[in-house]
């Protein structure tokens, strides 16, 4: 597979020209030349989904991916096979937004329903539940890129983005970030380049929790939405590294099949994706990834990379091996080894994106994207964590599980700061599907649907709203989501033994 051609010196007069070295960075030149390019060739809907090596031990192989389109095939296209979804909530709107033709997440269709007469039975977007756990089962392959469907769907794509305002784009990318490196740089880019790269990237450790199955799902679905091409780099030479599964190789990549086969079911937009496997992209660019990984750790220090340390989710004074000393040097690389533009990671990984940076000191450096990291919902667990299993909600938790879990939840009246429940509700239900729904009895104040955070807070820290309202309330919010990924682990055989594969391995520290 050979990755979008992306910015970055292309000739020895540039690479002579360049003064930190030939390696890392997009140039002004390149990137402002391939914005030119983007608004076309670099559009979001017909990436291709790279699978693991042959020997990988699991079964599933994700949707097919379909072959690059190309521009006639665009431009002949008129076919639109994206409906705009019906939105109210100016919280809905903010992910369904102005851009007709893309719908961010399958849930977000409907009106909320007045609170006194909602059926409790009937969560938000409870009426096309079934259509999404269909669609999750056996999901429609990807059109062929010579086809009318997949040049339609460019060029429903490429409208789509060019109806959507520089302010639109700018503010749905920063509604994914707790903290931007640097805002005004991501406006510069989106005004130069149609379809920036933004890089993320994962370790396969273990079973997933509800921060990387629902809160990347939503984000990466937002980048889309903006705009972005999103490649996913499966970082299974670095879980070896890291000794996860112990190192064993084969069972980091069974867990990284499994955790695109949650992706695939809880609604992301794969269409738009790219995902790539770094074993598979380093061996066949060896030669341009190992000669950037060696001038990163030539020009730091050991002190400066070890504080990079606590991205693997180590303390930057415990103990490491020479393996683990040389990860941050390699993630640092990942970032111009993949032509990214944007770095959307979370909070944790900040160390290693901040390298990056100071690494490419003359040119255009990778904008920081960070995400909210979820806290675990034990008292002062800043993050969730797999190892401490009643803390997280894993994506195939059943609905008993989901609501132990967040019944004995840390949850303290009238206060919003450090309160899982409350983060729950901002980072993944409000997002989701737009609005809040409490059901309760008259005499404790009656059924509410909250359509803002800053309304349910305020009722919150006055008392108006209790607990024992948040709580179940929380709890079926995260039942609805994660209903269509049970259902595609129940009636998939292939998911089902692939899942129990997963459940056995024990996650090494």
């Amino acid at each position: 597979m050979d990755p979008s051609p992306a910015p970055g010196a292309s000739t020895a007069a540039e690479v002579a020209a360049a003064s930190v070295d030939a390696f890392p960075c997009r140039s002004a030149s390149s990137a402002a030349a391939e914005g030119l390019a983007g608004a076309v060739a670099g559009i979001p809907c017909l990436l291709q989904i790279v699978h693991p090596p042959p020997a990988a031990a699991a079964s599933i192989d994700p949707s097919p991916a379909p072959a690059a389109s190309t521009a006639d095939d665009v431009a002949a296209a008129s076919v639109d096979p994206f409906p705009a979804p019906i939105t109210s909530s100016s919280a809905a709107e903010d992910l369904a937004g102005p851009v007709a033709g893309i719908p961010i997440l399958p849930q977000i269709v409907q009106s909320p329903p007045a609170a006194a007469s909602m059926d409790p039975s009937q969560a938000p977007g409870a009426s096309i539940a079934a259509e999404v756990a269909a669609a999750s089962v056996d999901p429609s392959p990807a059109p062929d890129a010579s086809s009318s469907a997949a040049a339609g769907a460019a060029e429903d794509l490429v409208g789509a983005v060019g109806r959507m305002t520089l302010d639109k784009r700018f503010e749905l990318l920063m509604s994914i970030g707790e903290e931007c490196i640097q805002s005004d740089e991501l406006r510069r880019l989106l005004e130069n380049k149609p379809s920036p790269i933004c890089y993320d990237g994962f370790e396969p450790s273990g079973r997933m929790h509800i921060a990387q199955g629902i809160v990347k799902t939503i984000n990466v679905n937002k980048m889309i939405r903006a705009g972005c091409k999103v490649k996913i780099w499966i970082a299974d030479w670095f879980a070896q590294l890291n000794n996860k599964m112990g190192g064993d190789l084969k069972k980091i990549q069974t867990v990284g099949r499994y955790m695109i086969e949650i992706w695939k079911a809880a609604g992301m937009n794969l269409d738009g994706v790219e995902f790539l496997w770094s074993s598979e992209e380093i061996n066949r660019r060896a030669d341009e990834y190992w000669p950037l990984v060696m001038d990163i750790a030539r020009k730091n220090n050991v002190k400066r990379i070890t504080r990079c340390c606590t991205i693997m989710g180590r303390a930057d004074n415990e103990e490491l091996t020479a393996a683990q000393i040389f990860y941050p040097c390699m993630q640092c690389a990942d970032i111009f080894f993949l032509k990214a533009d944007i770095c959307q990671l979370g909070m944790d990984q900040r160390k290693v994106n901040m390298l990056a940076r100071e690494y490419c000191k003359t040119k255009l450096k990778p904008i920081i994207l960070s995400h909210h990291m979820l806290p675990g919902f034990k008292e002062g667990q800043e993050k969730m964590s797999k190892s401490d299993p009643s803390s997280a909600i894993f994506m195939e938790d059943d609905e008993a599980q989901v609501n132990l879990k967040i019944k004995q939840a840390f949850c303290p009246p009238n206060i919003v700061e450090g309160n899982p429940c409350v983060e729950y509700i901002e980072y993944i239900v409000f997002p989701w599907f737009g609005w809040f729904e409490v059901v309760r009895k008259e005499n404790n104040g009656g059924n509410k649907t909250f359509l803002s955070m800053d309304e349910l807070t305020a009722d919150y820290v006055s008392g108006a709203l209790h607990p024992g309202d948040v709580k179940p309330a929380l709890a079926k919010a995260i039942n609805k989501i994660l209903q269509p990924v049970r259902h595609h682990f129940n009636s998939s055989k292939e998911a089902k033994v692939l899942l129990n594969t997963v459940k056995k391995y024990r996650v090494s520290s």
